[in-house]
């Protein structure tokens, strides 16, 4: 089949030309913002030649076609009559779509999605405390008194992650708002003061009393305090611009911070602050009544609706509940819960790819369960389970039975962020056998239920198109080709290696794209990792093709949805069709424009013909330098 044959199957599949908003591509994938999702034909959008999946995901959907195809199914798509855009223009239009609560829920997501990796740290740090604060545990390292130097230094890797919470939160919350980040966390840092009385203390009902203004206003620091931080941080970076707009630019670095912080330091301590703060101890009792109710019910209703929230995209608002409740308690009943839900999910999944005889599925489930038990279930929902449905549905019902577990145990993690692998380091507290439990009844509920009563093998499978390979044409002369047993790829940046499962996208960690490794630079340069012909050279600088002169095709992917900076930050300097040898450069990027964007810098490399190897043998970890041993190729 012909890309203009393929492309006009793609249109049918999205329920024709006027179901379709706008068409964008990236470095691997077909973007397409549609009228009404319920029109898309998705078994036969997954079945076309040439996709090797697809999903929604911000908002859109997306096929995946891989480097080179997909800029010509583009083509094809748009000489056929679909209307354009920018990816960037489109991550706008998505941002805008939805009812105002869910793009509230949304804005919750933006704000907290930055603050989860010290969350994680502290609670794993929790974790170990509990684990080392043991007597058993202490008395093997010669500490007698548990007021001892070690435990104060535990306290401070335990505590203060949450102190600085609300600054944290304002700081974040700017950042999404478009204000001014340093003022964010002056302004945040000033809600927390240690000139004001601790929140804490006073609640303790200590000596420590609050401060009165004007006879009748109680102001205390908003210590653990989530939801009057995060208005706060709405407000001033709203009132930063507005100020901004009349404050001439001559006066503007001395006016402007000094107003904005004046103001709102006001509004934060004697207005906002103390009304926000009753409702949020409204949410956090409303919160704990429901994690209260008895023979495990909350578990039971939790487990059962989490994944179906998940799908609508509103499952954001666990973000507030779970900070809060760490925060001012240091327990997070919801973790637990939440893990038994995904857990079902991805033992859904893997009973899918167990059952199936047909290939392109089997490949798609397993990677997708695999993305799942480190915490990212969406491969597993959109790519696996929805599509046939029952699976979807039986992974609630058992996320449900886990739920139950995980309640009826008392389970409570000390942070949030991380679940069933990674999670289990927040239960190192003697939590461990209770968690482990739940989670072997969650999947052996998951698993048997779509396994015996799920899931049917396609009885089409059989005539479904086979995968075609398109002849490979040699971009490099027969001779060129050399080690025909295996070759090795050299790391293409410095940083610290991350495996490819881990990464914050589905399209690479589900493996769809093919087997390799990711990086997190500490430096903004990417080097060939071979000696090889640009194939691909995105005029973004965002990605960069290559084929090696022993064949290998290797995809470098800088940055995750880095295509929307539209270049910015990034300065390319090969061209396609160039040849490079190992160690040239092939361009720069700008690691705090990515950041700044709210992006993730994350650099993926891919080695996108991986069927045509025996084995892609990872050779690196932890910190890399470039041109250190990074991939083997065995043939």
């Amino acid at each position: 089949m012909d890309n203009t044959q393929i492309a006009k199957e793609v249109i049918e599949a999205l329920g024709g030309r006027e179901n379709v908003r706008s068409v964008a591509h990236c470095a691997t994938r077909l973007r397409v913002m549609v009228v009404d999702e319920a029109k898309i034909d998705k078994d036969r959008a997954e079945n076309i030649e040439k996709v090797q999946g697809a999903f929604f995901n911000s908002g859109q959907y997306q096929l995946i076609f891989g480097t080179g195809t997909v800029n010509k199914i583009y083509d094809e798509v748009v000489a056929l009559g679909l209307p354009t855009s920018t990816t960037s223009e489109q991550k706008a239009e998505a941002a805008a779509q939805g009812n105002a609560f869910q793009r509230a829920i949304r804005t919750f997501g933006d704000v907290f999605v930055p603050i989860i990796p010290a969350i994680v740290a502290t609670g794993l740090f929790m974790g170990f405390r509990g684990l080392l604060t043991r007597p058993e545990i202490m008395s093997l390292f010669g500490i007698a008194e548990y007021n001892s130097d070690f435990i104060t230094y535990t306290q401070i890797l335990t505590d203060t992650a949450f102190i600085v919470l609300p600054a944290l939160v304002v700081w974040s919350t700017f950042r999404s708002f478009g204000g001014n980040q340093t003022i964010g966390i002056v302004l945040g840092m000033m809600l927390i003061s240690g000139s004001l009385p601790n929140a804490w203390a006073v609640a303790s009902g200590g000596d420590v009393t609050p401060m009165t203004f004007f006879g009748f206003i109680p102001v205390v620091g908003l210590q653990g305090s989530v939801l009057p931080a995060f208005i706060i941080g709405i407000v001033g970076a709203k009132f930063e611009k507005f100020v901004r707009k009349y404050v001439p630019e001559v006066l503007d670095l001395l006016v402007t911070p000094f107003i904005t912080l004046l103001v709102m330091s006001i509004l934060g301590l004697f207005v906002i602050g103390p009304v926000f703060h009753v409702v949020e101890n409204y949410i956090l009792a409303a919160t704990n009544a429901l994690l209260s109710l008895p023979f495990g019910l909350a578990g039971l209703l939790i487990g059962g609706v989490h994944q179906v929230i998940v799908v609508s995209g509103v499952h954001h608002i666990f973000n507030l509940l779970e900070s809060q409740l760490v925060a001012n308690t240091g327990a997070n009943p919801f973790n637990a819960i939440i893990t038994a839900a995904m857990t079902a999910q991805g033992a859904a999944t893997v009973a899918v790819g167990v059952k199936t005889k047909n290939p392109k599925l089997k490949a798609l489930a397993f990677p997708a369960a695999l993305a799942a038990f480190l915490g990212i279930t969406e491969p597993a929902i959109f790519g696996v389970n929805l599509r046939y449905r029952k699976p979807f549905f039986l992974s609630l019902a058992a996320g449900a039975i886990g739920g139950l577990v995980a309640s009826l145990l008392g389970l409570a993690g000390t942070g949030f962020g991380i679940t069933i692998i990674p999670g289990t380091l927040l239960y190192l507290n003697g939590q461990l056998l209770q968690y482990l439990l739940m989670v072997a009844v969650s999947f052996a509920a998951g698993f048997a239920f779509t396994y015996f009563f799920g899931f049917e093998d396609e009885k089409k499978a059989a005539a479904e198109r086979p995968i075609k390979t398109q002849p490979r044409v040699s971009a490099v002369p027969a001779s060129a080709v050399a080690d025909q047993a295996g070759e090795e790829i050299v790391s293409p940046l410095v940083g610290e290696v991350i495996a490819l499962e881990n990464v914050a996208d589905p399209v690479f960690s589900s493996g769809a794209m093919g087997k390799g490794l990711a990086v997190k630079p500490t430096e903004g340069i990417v080097y060939a990792p071979a000696d090889a012909e640009v194939t691909i050279a995105f005029e973004t600088g965002h990605a960069y093709g290559l084929k090696t002169t022993n064949g290998a095709e290797i995809l470098i992917h800088v940055g995750i949805d880095t295509v929307s900076l539209n270049g910015r930050g990034f300065d390319m300097k090969v061209s396609a069709g160039q040849t490079v040898k190992a160690g040239d450069i092939l361009g720069y990027f700008d690691p705090a424009v990515i950041t700044e964007a709210g992006l993730d810098t994350t650099t993926m490399v891919i080695v996108t013909n991986t069927a045509d190897y025996a084995a892609v043998e990872t050779l690196a970890s932890g910190a890399v330098a470039q041109g250190d041993a990074f991939l083997k190729l065995v043939k």
